[in-house]
């Protein structure tokens, strides 16, 4: 039959190896969450509805009934519906807000008879085909005033709803859509602003105790890391090294004379001098703005007073808008408090729970941490502990290196995808994937901070895992019919 040149639906399948990553995933899963569930006392088989494992099975089996569903709705039903799912999500979370219980300090689940369903976990996906539809209107530019305020309007409007219901660590998934929105054009300053903020935070916080004259030690070292983040901007996007080279001259001349007096014991302030530094700075670039007219220059100093202005507010949001909880994990995770019978005990009951394991590991169902329940919530957002204390260093690397693996397909898929709203949404779960992978793992291990996120398809539970077989699979329909010559 002649095809020509005219674009034809694809008749080919579901990309296979994701399926099968999928199904290995939610297999292992299983069988972790029994171990991890497993009680020693009073065992019970992993096919048994009373266990945790049991009722993972129910919620498995319903995924994949799910997600055969998914790869029978036509493609065009996702885009068609995108903003009819957004405002049906909005109103899910609003009605959770007013009518939820409060269930370990959050007000995030619906409890309808036996079935709990977090409405926060669907907004997920739903967020990202809104954002993929909004992206595919003909002729859409991101960078466009009113554009920008869609797209982070869509964001954050569900991201606070999410918050006011005590769910800060899902609010923080939406966040992570910002990927997408710098793969489809949104300048590098802006990810780069966002990294920058949160190092100006941690040092901040983390060297708050010490004083240096009129700057706590945190402060201090913001201050010079603005002045270097200032003079790289310069040398990238005007590339005039030589004023680059008088910004980080400025701030060093400063500072020492500020060193030259202290040696020869004269009274000096270094916090004083690193806001001199700061200043001279400032100026500077004002001068460069006026002289030469380039909105380049303005931008930058425009970056540098609110550097400074957020470095300075950041101990006034640790100190009186983050919860007591929220300040404990915090300080647990940058080192400044133990606390190993409060706040940091998850976390230091779950490092001793991965040790254990050694290289090898102590074998299924063999894990004694985990076995005798000293790690909270090993079911849920700590089930990497199971992994790591009865498969070990090299079983661990294995779900970590398949995860790896996973995520380059799905990079892949997005990558071929022949629409913006193909494209789009695939990084989206990228996106979503990734995020929940790195967190969990690193608040696992003791690197982040404590707030509640599960990993994908191991940790307990039939919102989460529902949650993340519609957002897969509705991408693996969207790459099945994707349009090729």
């Amino acid at each position: 039959m002649y095809r020509g040149t005219k674009e034809i639906q694809e008749k080919g399948r579901v990309d296979r190896f994701t399926a099968l990553m999928y199904l290995l995933f939610i297999v292992l899963g299983w069988l972790n969450i029994y171990a991890a569930s497993f009680d020693l006392e009073n065992a019970v088989s992993m096919f048994d509805l009373s266990g945790r494992a049991g009722m993972q099975l129910v919620w498995m089996g319903t995924s994949l009934l799910l997600a055969f569903a998914l790869l029978k709705i036509d493609t065009s039903f996702y885009e068609t519906y995108a903003f009819v799912a957004y405002i049906a999500g909005i109103a899910l979370l609003v009605i959770t807000l007013v009518v939820a219980p409060e269930i370990k300090g959050s007000r995030s689940w619906l409890v309808i008879g036996p079935v709990r369903l977090q409405p926060a976990e669907f907004m997920k996906f739903i967020i990202a085909l809104t954002l993929a539809k909004i992206f595919n209107v003909y002729n859409f530019r991101l960078m466009e005033r009113k554009n920008l305020i869609i797209v982070f309007s869509l964001i954050f409007l569900p991201l606070v709803l999410v918050i006011l219901q005590s769910e800060t660590g899902t609010a923080l998934v939406y966040l992570s859509l910002i990927f997408v929105l710098y793969r489809e054009g949104l300048p590098g300053g802006i990810l780069f602003m966002g990294v920058a903020a949160i190092l100006y935070f941690v040092l901040a916080i983390r060297f708050s105790d010490v004083q240096l004259g009129m700057l706590s030690v945190g402060e201090f070292i913001a201050v010079i890391l603005i002045i270097v983040f200032a003079a790289a901007m310069v040398w990238n996007y005007v590339k005039r090294r030589e004023t680059a080279f008088i910004i980080i001259g400025l701030g060093l001349i400063v500072l020492a004379a500020g060193w030259i007096m202290h040696f020869f014991n004269l009274p000096v302030n270094p916090g004083l001098l690193a806001l001199v530094a700061l200043g001279l700075v400032a100026v500077y670039l004002a001068y460069l703005s006026l002289r030469f007219w380039k909105k380049v220059y303005l931008y930058i100093l425009l970056f540098v007073v609110g550097s400074f202005a957020f470095v300075e507010s950041s101990e006034y949001v640790f100190n009186d808008v983050l919860q007591p909880h929220q300040q404990m994990r915090i300080k647990v995770t940058l080192g400044m408090e133990q606390d190993l019978r409060g706040s940091g005990y998850h976390v230091g009951q779950s490092k001793i729970a991965i040790g254990s394991g050694g290289m090898s590991g102590k074998g299924f169902l063999n894990g004694t941490q985990t076995k005798l329940k000293y790690v909270p919530e090993q079911d849920t957002d700590f089930i990497f502990c199971t992994i790591g204390e009865e498969w070990g260093f090299i079983g661990s690397t294995i779900i970590l290196l398949l995860f790896a693996v996973f995520i380059l397909r799905l990079i892949s898929l997005a990558e071929r995808q022949t629409t913006i709203f193909g494209r789009v949404y695939g990084y989206g779960v990228v996106s979503i994937f990734l995020f929940h992978l790195l967190v969990n793992i690193g608040m696992v291990i003791g690197i982040m901070p404590v707030i509640g996120i599960p990993l994908p398809f191991f940790s307990y539970g039939g919102s989460s895992l529902w949650g993340f077989t519609i957002l897969l699979f509705i991408f693996l329909r969207i790459d099945k019919g994707r349009k090729r010559a």
